[in-house]
């Protein structure tokens, strides 16, 4: 990407991954190459995201099982966080535990009280392989964990527990996008 362009322009929008495909609950892999490909997968990535009017996107949600996600987040303040993350590692996240409202693009249209801790801090990489730490407090530190949670193969159901987790199962059955596997 050349400095000053707009994330995404250059990009194709691509197909979301749904909640229940395989590459949504599984790891994904460690970036080895820096090059062309990886700057056009963060491109579609950006230019995905904003088609779906979404704040953040992990790789495995349009198909691609590698570490890497995008965002473009309000804080609680209102302060626009935009930017990448190859090879993601969550470093903090700490503070106060807040449930809050928390949606996905992976399960469209529906949402849950989940809790996040309202301060996180993420290091990696940049699409160039310079090395980036990433800090994040109220709703974009939500969303850092969110976008860390899908590298390591977890949505956020899977912080869901008892009546707030059957719930939400119940909504993804009666969902239109739903498939049975």
């Amino acid at each position: 990407m050349r400095h000053g362009s707009i994330p995404g322009a250059r990009g194709r929008v691509r197909p979301l991954t749904l909640f229940g495909d395989p590459v949504l609950h599984a790891p994904g892999k460690e970036v080895t190459a820096f090059g062309p490909e990886l700057a056009a997968l963060v491109e579609d990535l950006f230019a995905t995201m904003y088609a779906a009017q979404g704040v953040g996107l992990a790789a495995n949600q349009i198909g691609e099982s590698l570490r890497v996600f995008v965002y473009d987040c309000p804080d609680d303040e209102d302060v626009r966080h935009v930017g990448h993350v190859v090879n993601p590692r969550l470093v903090e996240a700490d503070g106060v535990v807040i449930r809050g409202p928390e949606g996905c693009l992976s399960l469209p249209g529906l949402e849950a009280g989940t809790e996040r801790y309202d301060h996180a801090v993420v290091e990696g990489r940049t699409v160039t392989g310079e090395p980036v730490t990433v800090h994040g407090t109220g709703f974009f530190a939500r969303c850092l964990q969110h976008e860390c949670d899908h590298l390591e193969g977890r949505v956020y159901a899977d912080h869901l527990r008892g009546l707030r987790h059957r719930r939400l199962m119940r909504q993804v059955t009666r969902s239109s996008w739903h498939r049975p596997r």
